[in-house]
């Protein structure tokens, strides 16, 4: 069963990094130039619907694998073991994505104007490049280091 979880948390990490990399690089600076929100929007609402099941999927992937690396979960904040720490960043990496998007969702986005474009950049690459963090620390925690 562990290779077929890690094929799901592989493949839904591949859809979130990907599109925030494809966000943060090619649609967020065409918005910028352009001053249009209408820009991001639509690539927001478009790419919700499966990047948002991707980031589900990763997070109960994602604590069923930490839970099949170390089963005390007590563990994930004592950074006994490289495992217990990678584990831990990788929860933190995650409680700040989910701060970002919070800030976002309800305090960014319903007053999103060209005037307030470069606030919502301020979220959008932030979680581009947690999103990356991700991906190294899990590549990390699955070769056992770097």
């Amino acid at each position: 069963m562990l290779p077929y979880i890690l094929l799901l948390h592989v493949l839904a990490a591949t859809i979130w990094t990907g599109g925030h990399l494809i966000l943060s690089s090619l649609i967020l600076p065409k918005a910028l130039k352009a001053r249009d929100p209408e820009i991001l929007l639509e690539f927001e609402g478009g790419f919700e619907k499966i990047g948002m099941p991707a980031l589900l999927v990763q997070v109960l992937s994602g604590l069923w694998l930490a839970y099949q690396m170390q089963p005390d979960i007590g563990a994930w904040i004592r950074f006994d073991t490289f495992t217990d720490t990678s584990i831990f960043l990788k929860l933190a990496t995650l409680a700040l994505t989910a701060a970002f998007a919070v800030s976002a969702r309800f305090f960014v986005v319903p007053k999103l104007s060209p005037e307030t474009l470069p606030k919502f950049a301020w979220h959008i690459v932030p979680v581009t490049m947690l999103s990356v963090v991700f991906v190294i620390l899990g590549v990390g925690l699955n070769a056992g280091g770097y």
